[in-house]
């Protein structure tokens, strides 16, 4: 059994590590990746394929001091209603390069705070993606939502535009911690909120809540995810805070002194953890978890779980295309990523032209490590015969890659001819794990805690 003086030896209480949202991750895309570069990857989208669209609303109307996103703060709507204006025509831009037939299998809405349009605005933009691309059959459209910026007529606008899953901000239920935070949302606003979503034909329901915050306690985060069950969520993401103040100047407003340790934060997700399961949901990879019913655990059973920029999905579109500032895209090619800037963003569009201002082309053993780390981070299983199938690499390199990572943690991970196996009490080391697979420098970034 792994103890915590044994996940301590190996690092897991100090480590700095990737997320792996992607890989290689965002902080090594290179300018080389321009707009000419975008519109040939388009181009080579097959004529008839389905593809996953991504929006990025890069406002609030509080600034969280919690939150590391790109956003500004508005306090009113006029600059909202000149970036639809950007993000209509960014969209009829990628229409005039999108191959024939192409289709919608996901959209999702993210930000800062996409509910802060308001019900004109959500109309105009959900009609400005669908002249784009139509909804493929069962398409997905969810939208994340701040339980304070939501009244009835966004709602009913979001309701008839089709969005089938919403996705609420929590964090933490406790007003203390919401204090130090910056995240004043009370319960009631937040249950209220649920019932009017699903009152409205929304079924599927996700929530996020943090661990590792200033303040919290095992008895203050298990008060925050009974709460949080008491809205029976479909899919709940379970998301380490990441103290980056050097990164999120907003986060020097959280007092350091008041963060748990690394060991407390293991406590705290275990509490958590535990909770979840006990209620009935499964565990998701590293930090999700979700009903049975759920799409996430249907994919993780059948062995089609993948990772994306929003976490766990059970997407499998090749192609994500993302639009908006500072918006990244994922095409068999690589990754492009827009201006981060809004006006950067806005003067390229109004020019004409894509906005693609950095990524990465895929080369060498790129996607070969990119499945190698994904596999660990959905199944905690890297399998030989997937991957020599796929990428034809040799089974007895393979094999090498996978021994050298089991070395590097003697005791802990099982190692047999079909592959490499995280058992359940080694999986707090799953992303330094996945680092061993990694071949980029990662001393050019300032990742978050590996726990």
């Amino acid at each position: 059994m792994t103890t915590k003086a044994q996940l301590g030896k190996l690092g897991l209480f100090d480590a700095k590590v990737p997320r792996y949202t992607s890989y290689p991750t965002a902080p090594h895309f290179k300018p080389g990746v321009g707009g000419d570069v975008f519109a040939s990857w388009i181009a080579k989208i097959p004529e008839g394929a389905q593809i996953s669209l991504y929006v990025h609303v890069p406002f609030c109307r509080r600034l969280c001091w919690f939150c590391a996103c790109r956003t500004q703060g508005t306090q009113t709507l006029t600059p909202v209603a000149s970036y639809v204006e950007t993000l209509k025509s960014e969209l009829a831009l990628l229409k005039a390069h999108l191959p024939r037939g192409v289709t919608l299998s996901r959209l999702h809405w993210g930000g800062g705070t996409p509910t802060l349009l308001d019900a004109g605005m959500i109309t105009a933009l959900a009609e400005a993606v669908k002249d784009v691309a139509p909804f493929a059959d069962n398409t997905e459209f969810s939208v994340e939502i701040d339980p304070c910026e939501l009244d009835s007529d966004r709602l009913q606008a979001l309701a008839r535009a089709g969005m089938t899953r919403a996705s609420i901000g929590v964090q933490d239920f406790d007003p203390e911690i919401q204090n130090t935070i910056g995240r004043i949302q009370g319960y009631d606003i937040t249950r209220k909120v649920a019932e009017d979503i699903r009152a409205v034909g929304v079924e599927s329901l996700n929530a996020d809540i943090l661990f590792g915050l200033p303040d919290q306690s095992k008895a203050r985060i298990t008060e925050s995810v009974q709460k949080l069950l008491s809205l029976n969520p479909d899919r709940v993401a379970l998301y380490g805070y990441a103290h980056v103040p050097w990164m999120a100047k907003r986060q020097q407003m959280i007092p350091s002194d008041r963060l748990p340790t690394p060991e407390e934060r293991l406590e705290l997700f275990d509490t958590a953890r535990r909770l979840f399961m006990w209620d009935g949901y499964d565990a998701i990879g590293i930090d999700h978890f979700a009903r049975p019913e759920d799409g996430l655990s249907r994919a993780l059973k059948a062995g089609t779980l993948r990772r994306n920029f929003q976490g766990y999905t059970d997407d499998t579109a090749e192609v994500l295309i993302g639009v908006g500032a500072s918006s990244i895209s994922r095409f068999p090619q690589g990754y492009a990523q827009n201006a981060p800037a809004t006006g950067a963003h806005t003067a390229a569009i109004r020019d004409g032209r894509f906005s693609t201002a950095r990524g990465h082309v895929f080369a060498g053993e790129d996607k070969l490590r990119a499945r190698m780390i994904e596999a660990l981070m959905c199944d905690f299983f890297v399998s030989v015969e997937e991957l020599h199938n796929t990428f034809g690499t040799p089974v007895a390199k393979l094999r090498k890659m996978l021994k050298d990572t089991s070395d590097a943690f003697p005791g802990l991970l099982n190692l047999s001819d079909e592959g490499l196996h995280i058992p359940h009490a080694a999986q707090p080391l799953t992303r330094m794990i996945a680092r061993s697979f990694d071949a980029y420098d990662l001393s050019m970034a300032g990742h978050s805690s590996a726990i």
